[in-house]
């Protein structure tokens, strides 16, 4: 039995950058600009209409579901501010449902909110865990207000937090130990792979103030 979403939700919580899991895409439709997505994971039962989930760090809200699926929809701007728009049925996706405010804040104030895109551009194993490195479209504007990666600051790729070594303008590695690879969709990723990035929220609040000291 399908249940549908009766009210709109008008605020997000945030997230800590901490996947749960992956869920596969089982069913896309297009409908006019927005698609609908239909995953299943092994919390389904717990879901409930109207709760934002993280997919890929994208904070998405649950229109409908089923016994065992569960369906959100994604408007053009997020579909061509993230990757969401090239994924295809079979996929896997990160998820991680928000954040409970009585818990531990276990990786760091993620809000959900795709920055731009990334593109992995080398893979490197390192006896066991795994460098990769991202490259990003760089805008001197835009880093200005925050925009950038900065050498043990934070970001999220494709909803996975994590910490930046050896960022240049434009580009950034991280490591990832073999948990993460197995448990998120890093064990996916080749060269040419497309993730989303969040930058740090604190550094974007940071750089805004400076500009009117």
């Amino acid at each position: 039995m399908i249940r549908i979403v009766s009210n709109l939700k008008m605020y997000r919580l945030m997230f800590s950058g901490i996947v749960e899991e992956c869920a596969t895409l089982v069913a896309m439709v297009k409908d006019q600009e927005n698609v609908h997505f239909t995953f299943k994971c092994s919390f389904v039962n717990e879901l409930k209409i109207d709760q934002s989930v993280s997919h890929n760090g994208v904070c998405l809200t649950v229109v409908s579901m089923t016994d065992d699926t569960y369906t959100v929809t994604a408007m053009k701007e997020t579909l061509d501010r993230s990757n969401l728009g090239l994924l295809s049925v079979g996929d896997e996706v990160n998820v991680e449902r928000s954040m409970m405010m009585n818990g531990r804040l276990d990786g760091h104030i993620v809000q959900g909110h795709v920055d731009q895109t990334a593109t992995c551009v080398d893979i490197k194993d390192a006896e066991g865990s795994y460098y990769f490195t991202f490259r990003y479209e760089f805008d001197k504007e835009m880093a200005k207000r925050g925009y950038i990666t900065v050498d043990k600051g934070s970001v999220t790729v494709n909803g996975v937090s994590l910490t930046v070594c050896n960022p240049t303008d434009n580009t950034f590695q991280v490591a990832i130990i073999p948990y993460t690879f197995e448990h998120t969709n890093f064990h996916a990723f080749k060269v040419g792979s497309v993730v989303n990035l969040e930058f740090d929220i604190i550094g974007k609040y940071i750089s805004r103030m400076i500009q009117y000291k």
